[in-house]
């Protein structure tokens, strides 16, 4: 599977000189976590929600997204397999990455677009079609991947989160209650 696949072509840019308010609410409005940053047509860096949080708590004059983001972000093509993509985004401790082709942005792939593939198993929607890979090469893939330790490595979550997610994933057990009695 390759990041266009998975990845997401409507990007939401910003400038590195907006204030981190006016990005807090672009990301608000838009629902996502993660913006690129670009002067012109290069791409500067990205910034997350958490940048923004982080940096929106200490006191002084209004801040500007050059300062929370992180700068210089790895990037991948959209021919990238997934397996690189999710190793990219562990070692480097990353939400996200932008995707080039050609030097131009097409699109970005995040943590999240990770976790819904590893949810829909075996099917990749691909243009209005769905697609089945074969079962004994994506569950060698997705063992690899299952919501456990692995969880934690991809995202970066702590293992408290990672427990959190591996306890809501798994099988729920009954409870046993004992039966009302009627007075």
């Amino acid at each position: 599977m390759r990041v266009q696949d998975i990845m997401t072509s409507d990007v939401e840019t910003i400038g590195p000189d907006v204030l981190l308010d006016a990005a807090a609410e672009r990301m608000r409005v838009a629902g996502i976590h993660h913006l690129v940053v670009v002067e012109g047509r290069a791409i500067t860096g990205v910034v997350a929600a958490g940048d923004l949080a982080a940096l929106g708590e200490r006191p002084g004059p209004a801040h500007t997204v050059r300062e929370a983001m992180s700068p210089n972000p790895a990037r991948v093509e959209p021919r990238t397999t997934v397996r690189r993509a999710s190793n990219l985004l562990r070692t480097r401790s990353v939400g996200c990455l932008p995707v080039v082709e050609r030097g131009k942005l097409v699109g970005i792939v995040t943590i999240s677009d990770l976790l819904e593939v590893i949810g829909r198993g075996t099917q990749v929607e691909r243009k209005g079609r769905v697609d089945h890979f074969p079962r004994r090469r994506v569950s060698t893939d997705l063992r690899r991947l299952h919501p456990g330790p692995a969880l934690g490595q991809l995202s970066g979550l702590s293992a408290r989160a990672a427990r959190a997610v591996r306890k809501l994933s798994a099988p729920s057990a009954r409870r046993s209650t004992p039966p009302k009695t009627q007075v």
